[in-house]
């Protein structure tokens, strides 16, 4: 098969799966509609990771400091500031890519298990400053954004933040992009630099590559991915807590990953999706229902040990992304 057919199967692909995502709106109850709002934000955040983690092969314990940079400065600007909703939104986006330029300059110059331990040390640091802050972040009890900050202008347009097709649909625009942005970035030059940095940083560099400024690239693109994220979070469903800059918002996206297929396009949102439906389904039956999803988690680690989209990759579909 040629490889512009390959590329074009590709495209529709993700085109499709778009597709259906708005079209399942219309057959969905409003439980769903929150539901599968907030999972297409979170797998936004998914889809970022992957770029540095399934791309690029650097493992980060730390994102939690990137989703928590956009959720906060969304948050805090609306709240304190008075910014109106895209206003908030960008500069929940620029926080986070100002701090992942910042933070990877410095913890790139870490590998391996070091690069994992330094950003984890930063997101921890991130953390403890949210909640040293209790008097304008209000810690672990949150802000709750109320009013005017629930409404958004834009283009002439007014957008109520508290309709449910409101969010849902603003929340697939956001994943559209991320997805397609991804799609692209995988596609170019850039990717299989990136790519060629996962399998071999030293023959990369030998090939004459400047193997950190492409690192530092993925970093932001990623770090930026999660703050868009957070921002969209914060603002579409009105709450801004701790629990977001918390060693587990830098444990979950690693594992919608995993589960879903490290290095494909698509994975981060199978990830998200099935794990999120997985602990909803488990705790309505039971209060360890964490003990359901490790077991569940199992045995699909064990049927499908490259996660879902990983392994059908590699057995049926190669021209995956």
């Amino acid at each position: 098969m040629s490889r512009s057919r390959v590329g074009d199967r590709a495209v529709l692909l993700h085109l499709a799966v778009i597709a259906a995502l708005f079209l399942v709106q219309f057959v969905v109850g409003d439980y769903q509609h929150l539901s599968l709002a907030r999972v297409m934000v979170l797998a936004v955040y998914a889809v970022g990771y992957n770029i540095l983690f399934g791309y690029t092969g650097l493992l980060s314990l730390g994102h939690a400091m990137f989703f928590a940079a956009g959720l906060y400065g969304a948050g805090l600007t609306a709240t304190y500031l008075s910014f109106g909703v895209p206003a908030a939104f960008v500069a929940g986006i620029v926080s986070g890519l100002v701090l992942s330029a910042g933070i990877g300059l410095i913890a790139l110059r870490t590998t391996g298990v070091a690069f994992m331990i330094v950003t984890m040390m930063f997101a921890q640091a991130g953390y403890l400053i949210v909640l040293y802050f209790g008097a304008f972040t209000r810690g672990d009890e949150g802000i709750v954004l109320t009013g005017d900050i629930r409404t958004a202008h834009l283009f002439g347009l007014t957008l109520d933040l508290t309709s449910a097709t409101v969010r849902y649909n603003l929340a697939l625009g956001l994943l559209a992009v991320a997805v397609l942005l991804s799609l692209a970035l995988v596609r170019s030059p850039m990717g299989r630099v990136l790519v060629a940095i996962r399998e071999n940083e030293e023959r990369a560099r030998m090939l004459g590559y400047d193997t950190f400024r492409a690192k530092l690239f993925a970093l932001v693109v990623s770090g930026t991915f999660a703050a868009t994220a957070g921002a969209a979070y914060g603002l579409m469903f009105a709450y801004v807590g701790a629990t977001f800059a918390s060693i587990q918002y830098s444990i979950l996206p690693l594992l919608w990953v995993l589960l879903g297929g490290v290095g494909t396009v698509l994975g981060p949102l199978v990830g998200t999706l099935l794990m999120f439906y997985l602990v909803d389904f488990a705790s309505g039956y039971t209060s360890a229902y964490m003990l359901v999803v490790g077991v569940a988690l199992l045995g699909l680690v064990v049927w499908f040990p490259k996660g879902l989209l990983g392994t059908l990759r590699e057995k049926r579909l190669p021209w995956l992304p």
